[in-house]
């Protein structure tokens, strides 16, 4: 990669500069975060012109690398408040990456009421009217597919982002060109939709992956990668058979599963929306269902599998655990298609399943719906794509639904939803939620690793003992990770297998020729995190706000009966080092 693209939505200039001496070397979180800590205004009105929009893949993009082709997504967060990177698949990160972008800077404003869309070729950029606005992702790609064809890949956004409700989600096609793939927290679809930006076509045609500096040295690292993760249970078996959804189960038993807006550890019906229901389903029914499917080239991973209806007909994607949790469990809903549908109906209006899944529990709670109406909740989701004004608080997610409501038991950190492990059973994931600089984020330190998998080490998920460390350093690694573009799935075996984070530096020191140790590893996520805590400092947001809600304190949680119980002033010390 060897260019940044700034892209400005009021002149509709596209500008193509060689990249700043302060963002030599970084990639996918490492840049967007340096970018919008350098550039945005950490005050600044974040749906407003001084914010700014950043796509970066990772160091490791365009390469033969497995697993290598997210894509960041930076900018300050309508919905925190402070500084978000979001992460996708799908093929646009590697698509990018073979054009030699390094990051797309999408800066300013169109005109209110214009709608424009960013063509990509090689050498080229350009801004374009769009005619597609006031459509949803999938027949927002569809259009685009007529005009620029099958060998494109998309970013767009659905008419949650043009609403700028603040769980609107940025949309990436996977391989098979279905706008599936999100960057979901943090409400960057709706600064997308803020700029004016409908959609992104980003046409690799011309270019190849990138010149290695010493590809005999990348390739025998790239190969010893490869065979870390097949031959790890989790990343060479387990996500393939049963994606994201093995941890149903696994969660429910733990006592960890939030049930009923965070009120039990477990669920009744948790096996039927479990991953082995998915994968029995997918294979009973056949038609146009998949087990094991990849989202972007150069996946061996394979967790995204096709999930078809009782008909045989696709209805989505296999929904992440999230996903089943947010409106299955979470909802209490057991009734796994209708949490597929759901998913699909977040995909195509553009929305975080995480946030608006879990605002619907605050809903249920407050008497809105009774839980386990299905029905009743894919309703309320549907008006978010109406504008109704019920679905633009739904929209804005769990917080502002809670706010509405006037509900005490709201799951939020820095205005962001808590994902699925409820942090008085699982302790270190609670840390992570309480002190990463994007707010309640599970990806950011996942300790659900040594809390419940004993993946690298094992910790006490009940116990508050060791998981200060514990999300210390996966918050440092994942920093890390996060700015290869590698999925956040190889840590499964790189946390067990040593010698998979020395292949991982091996490849980077073969194809920019330099010479990384491992401990360049920590230093690079430590540098990420300062960046961001320090953008956050700056706007308002301070240590008073690393804290879970009190609720976590005062109500023990079945069937373990315990509560967080990890002080304030303990959680002040995760992220300092």
């Amino acid at each position: 990669m060897s260019k940044l693209l700034r892209v400005n939505m009021t002149t509709r200039q596209c500008t193509f500069e060689k990249i700043p001496a302060a963002y030599v070397g970084m990639g996918g979180r490492g840049l967007t975060s340096a970018i919008v800590g350098k550039e945005v205004p950490p005050t600044c009105t974040a749906l407003g012109p001084h914010n700014k929009l950043v796509f970066a893949p990772g160091l490791l993009g365009a390469t033969i690398c497995a697993n290598s082709n997210r894509i960041s997504v930076g900018c300050k967060s309508p919905l925190t408040g402070g500084i978000k990177e979001s992460n996708s698949g799908g093929q646009p990160g590697g698509h990018l990456a073979k054009l030699g972008i390094a990051a797309i800077v999408v800066e300013g404003m169109a005109p209110k009421g214009e709608w424009l869309q960013l063509e990509l070729g090689k050498d080229t950029a350009r801004l374009v009217p769009c005619t597609l606005a006031g459509n949803n992702n999938y027949d927002t790609v569809a259009g685009l597919i007529k005009t620029y064809g099958d060998k494109c890949s998309y970013i767009t956004i659905g008419k949650a982002g043009e609403y700028k409700v603040t769980a609107a989600t940025i949309a990436f096609t996977d391989r098979e060109l279905r706008p599936a793939r999100h960057a979901g927290r943090g409400g960057v679809g709706a600064v997308m939709g803020s700029k004016g930006l409908k959609a992104i076509i980003v046409n690799p045609e011309g270019c190849t992956n990138h010149e290695l500096h010493d590809e005999t040295a990348f390739k025998e690292a790239a190969k010893r990668f490869a065979q870390a993760l097949t031959s790890h249970p989790v990343t060479g078996e387990g996500l393939a058979n049963y994606g994201t959804a093995v941890l149903v189960n696994i969660l429910h038993e733990a006592g960890g599963l939030p049930t009923n807006n965070f009120s039990n550890g477990r669920f009744a019906g948790h096996e039927g929306i479990s991953g082995e229901r998915l994968n029995q389903l997918t294979q009973e029914r056949g038609g146009e269902g998949v087990v094991a499917h990849g989202c972007m080239s150069g996946c061996i991973i394979r967790c995204s599998g096709l999930y078809p209806g009782k008909d045989g007909k696709l209805i989505g994607k296999w929904p992440e655990y999230e996903t089943l949790w947010s409106f299955g469990a979470n909802c209490g809903i057991s009734d796994i298609d209708a949490v597929a549908h759901f998913d699909k109906l977040c995909d195509d209006i553009g929305i975080d399943t995480i946030d608006v899944g879990a605002a619907l529990a605050v809903a249920m709670e407050a008497g809105v719906l009774p839980f386990g109406d299905a029905e009743g909740a894919l309703k309320l989701v549907a008006q978010v794509g109406e504008g109704t004004p019920l679905g633009r608080v739904i929209g804005c997610g769990t917080e502002v639904t809670g706010k509405v409501f006037g509900v005490r038991r709201v799951p939020t950190v820095k205005g962001q939803s808590m994902p699925a492990y409820d942090p008085r059973t699982v302790k270190g994931i609670g840390v992570t939620y309480a002190t990463s600089p994007m707010g309640a984020d599970h990806t950011a330190g996942y300790s659900v690793t040594a809390n419940i998998l004993s993946i690298g080490g094992t910790v006490d998920p009940l116990k508050p003992e060791g998981q200060i460390a514990l999300s210390r350093e996966l918050q440092i690694a994942t920093a890390a990770i996060d700015a290869t573009g590698l999925c956040l799935f190889v840590a499964f075996a790189v946390l067990d297998k040593p010698e998979a984070l020395v292949a991982i530096v091996d490849m980077l020191n073969a194809k920019y020729g330099l010479s990384l140790g491992l401990d360049d590893v920590g230093a690079l996520g430590k540098n990420i995190l300062e960046t961001e805590i320090a953008f956050n400092r700056a706007a308002g947001i301070t240590e008073a706000h690393d804290r879970l809600p009190d609720f976590f304190n005062d109500e023990p949680l079945p069937p373990h009966n315990i509560t967080f119980g990890i002080t304030p002033e303990e959680l002040q010390t995760t992220l300092k080092w």
